[in-house]
Parts: C-alpha cells; structure tokens; sequence
C-alpha cells in the first residue's frame, strides 16, 4: 500500500471527489491514507488516549489496535474502489500502446524503404499489424472492465503474471508472423514463390521459435498449476493485491526484486527482439531461432519454474515465552502476561498492510486472541514476521495449551504447547 503517496501527491485538478471516476477514487484513497498517517503518528506519541484508557496499558493498547484496525480497513476499501477504476480506465491505454506500435511498424517501414523501394513484404507488415491491432482492440472492448489487454495476463492475485506475459509475447510474434505469411501467399501470383512461402512454413527452419513458443506456453499452464496446489496444501501464502502493476514482472509479492523473474523476462525479452529481426530480415520464413537461443529461453524457464515451484513455505512457531518488561520479575506465564511468539512467516509477502497485519490472529488453547497493532513512528511494532505479541486473556484455562497462529493469508502453524499457572 503506497502509504507515502500522500505526502506528495495533490488532489484531482478538477476537485472530484467522487468514488465512481479515476480520480475520485484515487482522490479518496489519498485522503483515507492520510487520514491513517496521522492517526498511527498521533497514537504512537500518546496522544489523543480517552480518559478513561489512559491509565491502563493493556486497555490503551487494545483501543489503540481497534482505532488503528478501523481506520485500516478503511483505507484498504479506498485502496479497492481506486484498483477497480484504474482497471475500467487503464484498457484505453493499452489500445494506444498497440496502435502507436502499429504507426511505428509503418513509420519503420517507410524509412527503410527508401533506396530499396516498396516491397510486397512490407505491404504484407503493414496489413498483419493492422489486422492483429484490430482483434486486439476487440479483445481490450471485451474485458475494458479487467483492464483491456492486461486481462488475460493478470493472475488470480490481481499482480501481473510474469509467465502469463513472456507467453503472450511469443504468441503474439507468432501469430504476426504466421499473418506476414498467410498475406504473402494471397498476394503471390508466382507458382514458385508460393511455393517458397509455404516452405517458409516448415518445421526444418521453424524449429526453434515453435519449441520456444511451445515451451514458454506450458510454463505459463504448469506454474499457475503448480502454485493453486500449493496455495491449497498451505504451502504458500498468497494474498490480492489492489491492483496490477508492472513492477510485478520483475518483483515477488512483497515488492522486493525477484532474481528467477528478472532473468526470465530479460532472457525472453532478447529472444524475442532477436525473432523479431530476423522476420524483418527474412518475411518469407518463420522467424529461424537458434538453438543456442533457444536453449538459453529454455534454461531461463528452467530457472523461473524452479523458482516458483521452491517459493514460500509454510509459517511456523518456533518458541512461546513470557514477554517481561524491564523490572518485571522472571515467573511462569500467567493470565493476563504478554507472551512473545517466535517464529517466521507470521507476515507474507503482500501481507504489509495495516488492514492485514490486524487480521493476524493466536489461537491459546480455545481462545482466538487477536494480535494488537502496536504503533511507532513509521510503521508498527507488532506485529512482525518472526515475532508477535498478545495478552494471554482471562479465559484460557490454568494447565497446558497449545499456542497456534493464523496468518493473514488463512494458514495455520504447527502447534507449541506452553504452560499457564493460576
């Protein structure tokens, strides 16, 4: 959650401030998160406690985590209504990028015609990119709701699917090119130059980009397989993101950078432009990728796949002790103490968010305790990924109990058994 946007950013030029437009909404998830800023700040000063909290720290710290929770879940419903309309309003921008890519192709084809004159094969070009900007703009009408063309690249976690795009590039390059052929062929009055353009089809000089396209298309199919399994066997945490950016071809769900995803996009990146290149040197033919490029893509996938498939992991409790405070005395954990929980994976990457980090629950014994949002300067105190904090609630027994963590994301911890006295 872009949480500093506010501190620079302006309000709509035009002062909307509805939630139905772009900018109203963005207007409004500004505002909210300003709204929070200077709530979390005030209340880790000490300031604005009720009277009647004031006194007691566990009950000031509780009001402080239900204020905080609150004024969360507002910004992250702000958050929600501004991805939904940069969706609705994002598909346009795609039909842009696809014609101005089609006024590029002729600008191109216009300048290295000069000298060596108009040729059928760039006529062929210029039609093939029209009629591919065309079933594209189609599509984009189709899905203007979930972001035109972005549609079918983004994954179950509203984040752009790095597997999904590299796929849909290689797609695309053969469909243009199979296009530049096809309208080759119907303008050929050459028996044996069409016979020359249907060679061009032949596996012999197609085998490489058709065993790339092949392969980067079943990665695509397998990864999304390979992490709803894992997803569902509690093997990986995943949660949704307010909206699709294109940061996240290159970065893991927490934003951070993402080696396995860099690469594959890169490595494709390259091969692409270089298939590109050769259809422009030789329209008659399918691109003819290199087995030593193809081999590098394959590698590449290789590397992305494992990735994925080794990403994660399950969050797990690896001791419960009783948190003291400076002076306090050592003694058993008792109804009423603060115990500390730690671990790792209590925060999942995407699970940053105020809104989030309130729904961290511990289960002691029978009891749902809900982890307190503890504010400092900048952020939070608790909860982090490999420690939380929580009052041990009057209603959990006298004996031995187990102590388990629910994460943002829905899944469970192994149980730590700890011992409560009266």
């Amino acid at each position: 959650m872009a949480l500093d946007e506010s501190r620079t950013s302006g309000t709509h030029s035009g002062g909307c401030t509805c939630g139905d437009c772009p900018h109203g909404a963005r207007h409004g998830h500004r505002r909210a998160v300003a709204a929070f800023l200077a709530k979390r700040d005030e209340l880790a000063a000490g300031k604005g406690l009720p009277a009647g909290v004031a006194q007691s720290a566990s009950a000031s710290r509780q009001w402080v985590s239900d204020e905080l929770t609150g004024s969360a879940r507002t910004v992250a419903e702000r958050a929600r209504e501004a991805g939904d309309a940069w969706l609705h309003q994002v598909w346009r921008g795609t039909l842009f990028a696809v014609w101005g890519a089609a006024g590029a192709l002729l600008v191109g084809a216009s300048l290295t015609a000069i000298g060596a004159g108009w040729s059928t094969a760039r006529t062929a070009g210029l039609i093939a990119a029209l009629l591919t900007a065309g079933l594209l703009t189609a599509a984009a009408r189709f899905h203007r709701a979930r972001g035109g063309l972005l549609a079918p690249l983004i994954g179950e976690d509203n984040r752009l699917s790095t597997s999904r795009t590299v796929a849909a590039a290689w797609v695309l390059l053969a469909v243009f090119a199979v296009l530049v052929l096809a309208l080759q062929l119907a303008g050929a009055s050459d028996p044996e130059k069409r016979d020359a353009l249907i060679e061009g089809l032949d596996l012999v000089r197609s085998a490489g980009v058709v065993t790339v396209l092949a392969l980067v298309c079943a990665v695509a199919v397998v990864v999304r397989r390979v992490v709803t399994v894992r997803v569902l066997g509690q093997r990986l945490q995943k949660l949704r993101a307010d909206r699709p950016r294109a940061a996240d071809l290159l970065t893991d769900d927490s934003g951070r950078g993402s080696f396995t995803d860099v690469q594959y996009v890169l490595v494709s990146a390259v091969a692409v432009l270089f298939s590109a290149v050769r259809l422009a040197r030789r329209p008659e033919q399918l691109p003819d990728l290199p087995w030593g490029l193809a081999l590098l893509v394959a590698v590449s996938a290789a590397t992305y796949f494992a990735g994925k498939y080794t990403e994660g992991g399950r969050p797990v409790v690896l001791s419960v002790v009783r948190a003291r405070e400076a002076g306090d005395l050592d003694a058993p954990i008792r109804t009423g103490d603060d115990i500390e929980i730690r671990g790792a994976g209590f925060v999942p990457p995407g699970a940053g968010s105020p809104d989030r980090l309130a729904r961290l629950v511990v289960r002691i014994g029978t009891v749902h305790v809900h982890v307190p949002l503890i504010p400092v300067a900048g952020g939070f105190a608790n909860p982090t990924d490999t420690v939380l904090t929580v009052p041990v609630p009057v209603e959990v027994e006298p004996g031995t109990v187990d102590v388990q963590v629910v994460t943002a994301a829905g899944v469970e911890t192994n149980r730590c058994p700890i011992d409560v006295t009266d």
